[in-house]
Parts: C-alpha cells; sequence; structure tokens
C-alpha cells in the first residue's frame, strides 16, 4: 500500500471531503455528490438557518425554536413525499394561527411542486391541487384567513330567474373552504411573483427545466437590473415577441419571462444591501414577498409573510 499525503496552504477545497463511500470488491471509491453542492440553495431545509437571514431585514425572522423545529420536520415530510428537494415558502398571517408553507419538488421542479402546510412547524398537512375552478372560486372569499383549515367562507350572490314576461331574484350562498383558499392564493403568489436569476435554470432538449450547475451567480451590474430576474412559470410575454427580438435569445437560459416586462411600471422595488454584497426585490403587487441574491455566488431565495390579499390599489398608487 502506498500512501500519499499531499499538503495545501489556506482553505482545503470541499471536494477533499466525501460524502459517502462505495465498497465495490474491495475497491473503496470515494465520490461526491456534485449535484448537491452544484445546485441552487434557494430556502432549502437545511440552508434555513443562514438564508432566513438575508431577509431580515424585510421584517421576516423566525424564532430559534421555530427554525429548529423546520429543518427537522421538512427533512421528514421530504423523505415521506419522496421530494427530490424541499423549500421553506413562508408564512400566511390568519387571525387566530399563521399558516407555515413549505414546498417539495420533484428533479424538474417546474413540472411538478406540491405544497404542505403546518400551524406548528412540526405536523404537515397536503394542500389540494388549485384549480382553475378552485381559484375562481376562491376569489369570491373576503377577509383574512381565520387559521382554521376547516372553516367556511359564505359567499351569497343574486341571481334573476326569468319565468316568461316577469322574473324574479334569488339568492344563492357559496360556500369556499379555508384549505382551498389558502392553496389557491399561494398558487396565485408562486404566478405573479416567483422568480429566479436568469441562467439559474435551463431547459434541457427533452423538454425539463434542470437547475443549471455552470450557473455561478449574477455580477452586481447584472443584478441591479430587472431584466436579469425571470418568472418560473410557464412564459406568457414570450410568445409575443416578434422574431427579431427571440433571434438574440438563448432558447436554453431565456424560455421564461422577465420581471422587466411587468404591469405596471414600478411593481418592483430593487435595493442593495450590506454595500453591494446583496440585492433584494419585493413585491408591491403582494407586500410581504421578498427576493434575494447574494451577486457572485449560488445563493438566492424568496420567502413571503404576509396576510394573503393582493394590492389591488398598486396602480393608483404609482
Amino acid at each position: 500500500m502506498i500512501l500519499i499525503f499531499v499538503f495545501y496552504s489556506g482553505s482545503v477545497p470541499a471536494c477533499l471531503f466525501p460524502l459517502a463511500t462505495l465498497t465495490n470488491g474491495g475497491d473503496e471509491q470515494l465520490f461526491i455528490d456534485t449535484e448537491k453542492i452544484f445546485t441552487s440553495t434557494k430556502m432549502e431545509a437545511a440552508d434555513l438557518h443562514l438564508n432566513i437571514d438575508y431577509v431580515g431585514t424585510s421584517g421576516t425572522v423566525l424564532s430559534p425554536e421555530q427554525k429548529a423545529a423546520l429543518q427537522t420536520s421538512l427533512v421528514i415530510q421530504q423523505n415521506r413525499y419522496k421530494f427530490h428537494r424541499i423549500y421553506f415558502w413562508g408564512k400566511i398571517l390568519g387571525i387566530k394561527d399563521d399558516y407555515f408553507i413549505a414546498q417539495g419538488t420533484q428533479k424538474d421542479e417546474m413540472a411538478e411542486c406540491k405544497t404542505l402546510y403546518s400551524k406548528d412547524c412540526v405536523n404537515w398537512g397536503l394542500l389540494p391541487p388549485a384549480t382553475k375552478a378552485m381559484r375562481e372560486k376562491s376569489k369570491l372569499a373576503k377577509g383574512r384567513f381565520t387559521g382554521d383549515p376547516s372553516h367556511e367562507f359564505e359567499h351569497v350572490q343574486t341571481k334573476k330567474s326569468a319565468d316568461g314576461e316577469e322574473g324574479h331574484e334569488e339568492e344563492e350562498t357559496i360556500l369556499i373552504k379555508e384549505e382551498d383558499r389558502l392553496a389557491s392564493v399561494i398558487a396565485e403568489i408562486d404566478e405573479d411573483v416567483k422568480i429566479v436569476p436568469r441562467a439559474s435554470f435551463i431547459k434541457t432538449p427533452t423538454g425539463e427545466t434542470l437547475s443549471n450547475r455552470c450557473f455561478e451567480g449574477l455580477s452586481v451590474s447584472e443584478a441591479a437590473k430587472l431584466c436579469s430576474y425571470m418568472h418560473f412559470r410557464e412564459p406568457k410575454a414570450l410568445f409575443e415577441k416578434t422574431l427579431l427580438q427571440k433571434a438574440n435569445l438563448d432558447k436554453s437560459i431565456d424560455f421564461l419571462d422577465t420581471i422587466e416586462e411587468d404591469i405596471p411600471k414600478g411593481c418592483w422595488s430593487l435595493q442593495f444591501e450590506r454595500g453591494s454584497g446583496l440585492v433584494t426585490l419585493r413585491s408591491l403587487w403582494w407586500n410581504g414577498f421578498v427576493f434575494f441574491h447574494v451577486p457572485g455566488s449560488r445563493r438566492f431565495g424568496h420567502v413571503y409573510v404576509g396576510i394573503g390579499e393582493k394590492n389591488l390599489d398598486l396602480p393608483f398608487m404609482l
């Protein structure tokens, strides 16, 4: 047996620390989980205690007990539902109790995403998928969330029925379950303001949306531009571009809509903090949504802490 010792001056590269050991015919092979290193962190459970501090200036704070409970319980839920990754999404404030929200995804993060909710950061329930009909019905519910998933909001609407030449009005009561409304609001927030840095995800020839292992973060100059951030959902404005505009786009990374085209102009507030060491974007449509990115690194993420109501007065405020 020959032993080779290599000495380094300074910090030791991360690749010298194996994450697992495989034994094959007596020969030990050390390998490292490169996907874990090269993928983006977002608000993953493992780094939650670090990433949550980046949005602390926006008033988003978790107690040490909540951080500890989330880091443990989210890993359990990841194994339970066989998620590829699980993220802390945020918190929706209720009158009696608050809802802590988490989302689990598979390798293709855009293809499948499931949402979990909890009131104590320990016990989690699975929210139903927000269908189009459910979202339209949930818009009828007014007022804040109560904190009880089984609570039902009542909406009374008047219908006119024509019997010959004379007609009369009939009242119809529609019940909206709070659990369905919660799923609908989360889906609406994701569609409106869930964003990622440009080139942090790529689209493969097979149509999958995967994390870009070559992404090393935005530069400070790029981080100051709204065109460097993209909606993480199916594109809408991209199909309306002309052929000349599409000619300058890279199909592998420019397959999403940029927030620069959002209406009305000024619905995003971009600020640098810690000098140029941190950039934050706040949505004025959904007060409480904050996105952060550390320029020159793979660290980015977002969190929402609010009452779950859209600021419909924004066009009159700008």
